[in-house]
């Protein structure tokens, strides 16, 4: 018992040292990714380029019942993150029917390089997911469109706001705080999220809440040992949850077609809590945004298992 004892500041101080470890690299990872996309998508936000490619996807926006305005929403929440698609649909003009719309297709489909990114680290094909996430957020929201009372089009989401361009140093200073505030919490959530994992593993949590979540975890056609990766994805999400990704890959703990598969689920549902939080805080219903992101996943991953068996080869993750 004594020995016991003695042991465990030093299992602590190891899995905290070996967490620290593989969180730098995770940050580094993100950041690498981070810093630049957002500059770029800043750059031709700023020139107006981003306006005018937002008006030739603007005819698919009317399709699903949205304004053509709409796509700069959709375009910002594909190169940038949730925070952002939620600021540029504040500026426009738009009923709670098509803030819903717009509110699913953006938690399918957003920040799509660096989550792509960490898909493909952990076994899938980038073009597969990207083309995968576009799909469901169009096709979820053509469905979405034919379901939604219309009665949420009589109350309003957001007025348009006048927009202002910023001269090119202050658009710059504007980019820095803000990428300096995102990098914080990148660093920040990581480190906390790779302690908590590496405690698990040391003590045993692991196990344990690959039981509890079990049941959950076949529902949706995922091992049971995924079961706090799916805790990591939707408590926190896919960015901040990579290190722990891509770390039970390197180390063997969970093979690629398996990373693959909680690649499809994630694709359709991830970040359940705070980036639904911050939807339904600004009022958009959290059953529409909530359940069929959920039966979507199911689906997903279910059809994906089919399409292995029933092709009956040797499967290479994320391309056979």
């Amino acid at each position: 018992m004594m020995s016991d004892k003695a042991e465990l500041p030093a299992r602590v101080a190891a899995a905290a040292v070996q967490s620290l470890r593989v969180s730098i690299r995770t940050i580094w990872f993100l950041l690498g990714i981070v810093i630049p996309v957002t500059l770029v998508v800043a750059l031709l936000e700023w020139s107006g380029l981003l306006r005018a490619l937002a008006g030739l996807v603007s005819p698919l926006m009317r399709l699903v019942g949205l304004p053509g305005e709409a796509a700069l929403v959709i375009i910002s929440s594909v190169f940038l993150t949730i925070y952002s698609a939620i600021a540029v649909a504040g500026s426009l003009a738009l009923d709670l029917r098509e803030a819903t719309i717009l509110a699913f297709m953006c938690l399918t489909a957003h920040n799509l390089i660096v989550e792509t990114a960490v898909m493909r680290k952990t076994g899938s094909s980038a073009i597969k997911m990207i083309v995968l996430r576009l799909f469901l957020a169009i096709a979820s929201a053509i469905v979405l469109n034919l379901f939604l009372p219309g009665s949420l089009s009589a109350r309003s989401f957001s007025a348009a706001a006048s927009a202002t361009r910023l001269a090119f140093p202050d658009m710059l200073a504007t980019w820095a705080m803000s990428t300096l505030s995102l990098s914080l919490k990148i660093g920040i959530i990581v480190l906390v999220i790779m302690m908590i994992q590496g405690f698990f593993e040391e003590f045993g949590g692991m196990k344990w809440l690959s039981r509890l979540f079990a049941p959950a975890m076949r529902v949706f056609g995922l091992p049971a040992s995924m079961s706090f990766l799916w805790i990591v994805i939707n408590f926190v999400g896919y960015s901040y949850g990579a290190g722990i990704l891509v770390k039970e890959i390197d180390e063997g703990r969970m093979k690629p077609q398996d990373g693959d598969l909680l690649n499809h689920h994630a694709g359709a549902c991830h970040s359940l809590l705070e980036d639904t939080t911050l939807y339904v805080v600004l009022g958009i219903p959290i059953l529409w945004i909530t359940l069929p992101r959920i039966l979507l996943a199911i689906i997903v991953v279910w059809a994906e298992r089919g399409r292995r068996r029933y092709f009956r080869r040797s499967f290479r993750a994320g391309i056979a």
